[in-house]
């Protein structure tokens, strides 16, 4: 059998960058080094006096976080997949046979940058890059939540209402291996969709589909898309008490684009007083058709804020996202590192429309 030799490594590297490895597009559109100084503070690394093997680096082990936002795969399957694909290798800046970091050691970096909150200054300091390369908050934003599935849990009522009165796994569960597979954080809530008109020519009705998870909520600029701000919570929690936790205050207009979930008085009144127009969308009035110039208004207003449907597709389809987690924290970490994975692949997008002409 003929043996390859580093120049067959090297030339088989060519061939995938003049195939287009988007890898490489990654690597030279975003600047990862602007995460270093965050990294460095929030994992606090010593300085090697006490021996042991020194840390990976941390820019490199953000990078591994990335691919497994967009690619949606467990910290096992990443271990193995480093190892395997040589694009990866090469954007992590890994040798070919050198040790890559296994799962647990993704697992535990991913857990630290949790405990520290440093993931909400990571997305942050992305913000602010992309800001200096000219895609600034603008246009107004569009509010819109979404929610991501969890594994079903399969508990009694009993062990439900002990949930809902806000006891712990442990307390609920005493075998450490059952409480561990447990999520009381994750709440079950219904997804209502379109039904198909019927043939006798009765309205459609609206389907009720029980859903799992947690609920992802995110205002995304209307000029360029970006998510600027995301909030995760329990999958029950009302859409509309949401709008003043992602809506941002630096967009340079004024306009807020929403659903009806997110018209109250309270939220008007809110939205005023920050110097917000409210572009929510009118509720139909009770007992009453809904009226002409609303109808109109609505439909105005929908084609703006149908633009931040992509974002959750984009999310869902392509990347995958599914929380395979327990506890919201993780949940908020693994939703909260989809943003910003969906933040870096819109740049490409606009960039690479940029160099197009």
């Amino acid at each position: 059998m003929r043996q390859s030799g580093l120049f067959g490594l090297s030339d088989h590297l060519k061939r995938l960058s003049a195939h287009g490895d988007p890898l490489e597009e990654l690597s030279r559109i975003v600047d990862f080094e602007v995460f270093r100084s965050t990294l460095v503070a929030a994992l606090a690394y010593g300085d090697g006096s006490k021996g042991g093997r020194p840390p990976y680096d941390p820019v490199a082990m953000l990078k591994v976080l990335i691919l497994a936002a967009q690619n949606n795969v467990s910290d096992a399957r990443m271990e193995y997949l480093i190892r395997d694909r040589l694009s990866w290798l090469r954007f992590l800046g890994f040798d070919l046979g050198v040790a890559t970091p296994d799962a647990n050691t993704i697992r535990l970096f991913r857990e630290k940058l949790t405990e520290a909150g440093a993931l909400d200054e990571l997305f942050a300091d992305f913000d602010r890059q992309l800001k200096q390369q000219g895609y600034l908050a603008m246009g107004g934003q569009i509010v819109d939540a979404t929610l991501v599935a969890a594994p079903k849990q399969r508990n009694t009522q009993a062990e439900k209402d002990a949930i809902k009165d806000g006891k712990t796994a442990g307390e609920i569960w005493p075998e450490p291996a059952r409480s561990a597979q447990k999520d009381t954080d994750a709440r079950w809530t219904l997804k209502f969709a379109k039904g198909r008109p019927a043939a006798n020519g009765r309205p459609q009705i609206d389907i009720a589909i029980p859903s799992f998870g947690y609920k992802s909520s995110i205002a995304i600029c209307r000029a360029f898309g970006f998510i600027r701000k995301g909030k995760v919570t329990d999958g029950a929690r009302f859409d509309g008490r949401m709008l003043r936790d992602v809506v941002t205050g630096d967009n340079t207009a004024s306009d807020v684009w929403a659903d009806t979930a997110y018209r109250s008085q309270a939220n008007e009144k809110w939205l005023k007083a920050q110097g917000r127009v409210s572009r929510i969308h009118r509720k139909k009035p009770r007992g009453k058709p809904m009226p002409d110039h609303v109808r109109r208004a609505n439909a105005t207003k929908s084609k703006i804020r149908a633009r931040v449907e992509h974002v959750f597709a984009q999310q869902k389809a392509k990347m995958g996202l599914f929380i395979r987690t327990i506890g919201i924290n993780r949940a908020e970490a693994k939703i909260t590192l989809a943003n910003l994975a969906y933040n870096m692949n819109r740049l490409i997008f606009h960039e690479r429309r940029a160099a197009m002409g």
